[in-house]
């Protein structure tokens, strides 16, 4: 499938007002700064595809997954503020799923490779943290807390040496990782 294809299946719709009501702005891809469109966010659509929401311009900031539902409440549910500033499609990949974790930045300390999802780094593989990381297959999404909790970061397939320089924060590391596989779509 084309990857112009594969953006024809995706489309979220975002509202400024809970329950779908308000101004709305429907995307079908990537949008890296969505305040021209809408002066806040309060529930969205998601009617195919992935995405990933940002609370700031560029991608950056906190992330949050969506997959195809009805988020009639999202800035509660996601516990952000009203801001959803920029989003990401995430294409479909079919393939192998492959990620080389590292303890510490710059691709430093231990490593593992991983090739399926993983609910605890420390329990698998006795390793404190992941600061860094290289995608080399798939797309994968990376959780603050074991068991796939806390904050979420997307990763798609490149080198990742700092995770603070993707506007996350400081100390900002990971314990707990999935693929985004065709289940989501």
């Amino acid at each position: 499938m084309t990857s112009s294809g594969m953006n024809m299946m995706s489309k979220v719709t975002f509202y400024e007002e809970k329950n779908f009501q308000g101004r709305s702005y429907e995307c079908m891809n990537d949008c890296s700064d969505m305040s021209s469109y809408l002066n806040r966010c309060h529930s969205c659509r998601v009617e195919r595809g992935c995405f990933m929401v940002y609370d700031r311009n560029n991608y950056m900031g906190n992330q949050y997954f969506m997959r195809r539902g009805e988020y009639s409440d999202c800035m509660s549910m996601m516990g952000m503020r009203d801001h959803v500033r920029s989003c990401r499609m995430i294409p479909m990949h079919r393939g192998n799923y492959r990620m080389r974790i590292y303890e510490r930045e710059n691709f430093g300390g231990q490593m593992h490779e991983m090739m399926d999802d993983c609910d605890n780094i420390m329990d698998r593989y006795q390793m404190n943290n992941c600061m860094s990381c290289n995608v080399m297959d798939g797309h994968w999404l990376m959780y603050e807390q074991a068991q796939y909790r806390g904050r979420q970061m997307y990763m798609r397939p490149g080198e990742y040496r700092n995770f603070m320089n993707m506007g996350m924060g400081s100390g900002m590391r990971f314990m707990s990782m999935r693929h985004i596989n065709d289940s989501y779509y």
